[in-house]
């Protein structure tokens, strides 16, 4: 259990760090394009939209759906049950 414990809180943390870098890329970009082109088409969107997939999927697997559960003996023992109902 405390192996899984830290696996999980290093991905909440890697997520947290994600974040930073995505607000600085975000920063970074805008910049670029508002002292070069700032009447031009708005390309930083494109960098912010790809790394916001990421940023989603990051959180998913910190936070949601998709963070690995441990598997306990009643897990099994469901999947037990279910198999043999539907044999």
């Amino acid at each position: 259990m405390r192996k899984q414990a830290a696996k999980l809180l290093k991905k909440r943390e890697d997520f947290k760090q994600y974040m930073w870098v995505y607000l600085i890329v975000t920063a970074i970009t805008t910049g670029v394009w508002f002292f070069t082109t700032p009447d031009g088409y708005y390309w930083p969107i494109w960098v912010i939209f790809g790394m916001g997939i990421g940023a989603v999927f990051t959180a998913l697997d910190a936070y949601g759906k998709l963070s690995n559960k441990p598997i306990t003996e009643a897990d099994i023992d469901a999947e037990v049950e279910r198999l043999k109902r539907n044999s």
